[in-house]
């Protein structure tokens, strides 16, 4: 079975030693989710590669093509202000769930542009990925 916990902490440790560049990543820019846990209520960090569309950042539940919503899923569902690290900075946000069709819509424009994505939604299915659009306060 994958170990999540190893690679986010190798992911995170990476990202704040090289000022929130991560190299297996290549130049996709990545943040760093401060969650509150849906059911235990301790903060979570966990790192995801964040979509830039214009001045708006999405956040892609894929969970690499799981057919299962990734634990962050619930977490910002329950407590949707959260702090995020990007770069060298951090700011409080609130992250919105996009309204299906939205979300429908962008999940498309992404599995035309990018292969891998679109083998992560075939994967899914049935299960819909949801997106969320970060709000900085």
């Amino acid at each position: 079975m994958f170990d999540w916990d190893t690679l986010n902490a190798e992911v995170i440790s990476e990202f704040r030693a090289n000022g929130g560049k991560v190299a297996r990543f290549g130049e996709l820019p990545v943040v760093i989710l401060h969650t509150i846990g849906a059911k235990s209520g301790k903060v979570r960090e966990i790192p995801l590669i964040v979509v830039q569309d214009g001045d708006e950042m999405l956040l892609f539940g894929t969970k690499a093509g799981s057919p299962t919503h990734p634990v962050w899923y619930y977490n910002l569902r329950a407590h949707p202000r959260i702090t995020i690290e990007f770069g060298e900075g951090r700011f409080t946000a609130n992250v919105l769930e996009l309204p299906e069709a939205e979300a429908d819509g962008k999940v498309r424009q992404m599995a035309e542009a990018n292969d891998q994505f679109a083998d992560y939604m075939k994967s899914a299915a049935p299960r819909r990925i949801p997106v969320f659009s970060i709000v900085r306060i």
